[in-house]
């Protein structure tokens, strides 16, 4: 067997080899002696099969067999000779040839290797940040929408037109073409003006109107409406039965002992600071989303430099072409399906981009080792949960779908990228 490894780089290697016919046949014998001890084959008692009808009875197996112990051996040998422990690698070595020529195998195989970083001193890559600052108008008004929220609604007694952000109990009846249609009626609705709850014009022609007044109004569906009226004109015959609106509440300490319940010594000092940590984790998580976290990640992929396991980084393009062709029109998928020098020109398109995400994984795996961070099963689980209650679908079945599309590993990945830029930019705070 004449074998030949390479490393091309820090994260690729290549092992070609020449394996004789003669190998292939020793592996045969060798495979079908040990089969003829356990074989059982029709005429011969268990242990006493003679390797000539093992050979009859398995022929092509023992062929498969013996190629696959040769391949076996071939990178085997390769990786010790280059000093890779099989630890090192990253998903099955490739077979980029195998031919079968003139008594003896030419073979090839790409192999690729976790690519070692240096990450240096990573946290001296955390810009200094300022905290979001927050204002007394800001908690102040925080408080009054969470009290507004929680206030019981009144009735307005006084002969006055609706406004904005007065709630209208309302019997209503909608016409299309003359016609009434399903849905379109109701007693005693209660419906919050400025809430864009019913189509664009409904709520605005409400405004203005009084008690036990009635009016027809004109609106049109939108296009995008669901069903047989997107886009129709329609008619709304209208009557308001009452006025309603939230009951006015005062910033005092009977408000704050309401809203920090269980707390006799409550004030409203001590909520406003409760309101102010709420707001300012709300600022500093989306300054950390919008803009902390793709810095820091873009400056950890501008400033590291290491190899990237090539069949990763095509496995990356691979999958942005098919998110792209899922994008493109039945018109253009046909004109490039017949010309395949255009499909290899779409797909080269997304290398670049393919290596920056690639590196970013690799980059935030080795951060997350050193920062000791790691994400378990169950954690995606909860997330994945968590996330379908709050858009109101089936959380298992939820999990079970993202599970069969074979996501998971990349939500892990996802959660933990955000676990270790997370806490890099917290360690920045606190030293600040």
């Amino acid at each position: 067997m004449d074998i030949n490894a390479t490393k091309i780089n820090g994260a690729n290697a290549e092992i070609t080899a020449t394996i004789l016919q003669d190998e292939i046949n020793a592996n045969i014998e060798k495979i079908a002696k040990e089969l003829a001890k356990t074989a059982n084959i029709a005429g011969f008692r268990k242990g006493k099969v003679p390797v000539s009808a093992v050979k009859k009875q398995y022929g092509d197996r023992l062929v498969q067999d013996a190629e696959a112990e040769a391949l076996r051996d071939v990178l085997s040998q390769g990786l010790d000779e280059m000093k890779i422990a099989n630890e090192s690698l990253i998903g099955e070595p490739q077979i980029s040839k195998f031919d079968k020529v003139e008594g003896k195998i030419e073979i090839e195989v790409k192999v690729a290797m976790r690519p070692q970083i240096d990450a240096g001193d990573y946290a001296s890559f955390v810009k200094d940040f300022d905290k979001p600052e927050i204002t007394d108008e800001a908690i102040t008004e925080r408080i009054e929408d969470l009290a507004k929220a929680q206030a019981a609604f009144v009735t307005v007694e006084e002969d006055r037109e609706l406004i904005d952000g007065d709630t209208a109990l309302i019997d209503f009846e909608g016409f299309v073409d003359g016609e009434s249609f399903e849905g379109g009626k109701a007693e005693d609705f209660s419906l919050t003006l400025g809430s864009a709850q019913f189509i664009p014009g409904f709520e605005e022609q409400i405004v203005g109107m009084k008690k036990d007044e009635e009016r027809t109004i004109d609106v049109v569906f939108p296009e995008n409406y669901q069903g047989d009226l997107a886009g129709k004109p329609a008619q709304f015959k209208v009557k308001v039965n009452g006025i309603q609106m939230k009951e006015k509440v005062t910033l005092d300490d009977d408000l704050a002992k309401k809203m920090i319940p269980g707390d006799e010594a409550a004030t409203m000092d001590m909520l406003k600071e409760q309101v102010k940590t709420q707001i300012e984790n709300e600022e500093l998580s989306k300054l950390y989303n919008d803009t902390l976290k793709p810095e820091l990640l873009a400056t950890f992929v501008e400033s590291f430099e290491f190899d990237l396991p090539a069949f990763v980084v095509e496995q990356e393009m691979d999958m942005a072409l098919n998110k792209k062709a899922q994008e493109m029109t039945e018109a253009e998928l046909t004109a490039i399906k017949e010309d395949a020098d255009k499909v290899q020109e779409l797909r080269e398109t997304f290398r670049d981009e393919a290596s920056r995400s690639v590196k970013a994984t690799f980059i935030i795996d080795a951060l997350a080792q050193k920062e000791g961070i790691a994400v378990t099963d169950d954690e995606v689980m909860q997330t994945i949960y968590y996330e379908a209650m709050q858009m109101g679908q089936d959380p298992a079945e939820a999990y079970e779908n993202y599970k069969k599309s074979g996501y998971l590993p990349a939500i892990q990945m996802a959660m933990v990228e955000d676990k270790v830029l997370s806490q890099l930019l917290n360690a920045k705070t606190k030293e600040a």
